[in-house]
């Protein structure tokens, strides 16, 4: 399961000091587009709803059950780093974490 909340808009660039800022990205368009598989058929074949895979897609997750984790990568045959990266804190940020 991805649970999500809704968060301020952040244009990209943003210096990320809103502690709410999410700097882990997914790219499942880019590992669904490699693979050939629609986001559609990706929720047909893990059982995770559309809705689901899309909060992910648009990183608005606040988490990722390891059972969901596993789904996805089973099906896409793909390790967890390929579906996510860390954007590091700009320079001058400051987090209020």
């Amino acid at each position: 399961m991805v649970s999500s909340e809704h968060l301020p808009a952040v244009p990209h660039g943003d210096s990320g000091t809103d502690a709410r800022v999410q700097r882990i990205r997914c790219h499942l368009d880019e590992v669904l587009v490699d693979r050939g598989m629609t986001r559609t058929e990706l929720a047909a074949r893990t059982g995770i709803t559309i809705a689901n895979l899309s909060i992910l897609k648009n990183n608005r997750a606040k988490a990722v059950r390891f059972t969901t984790l596993t789904l996805i990568c089973e099906v896409l045959q793909a390790q967890p780093a390929e579906l996510f990266t860390f954007a590091p804190q700009e320079v001058g940020s400051v987090s209020r974490m």
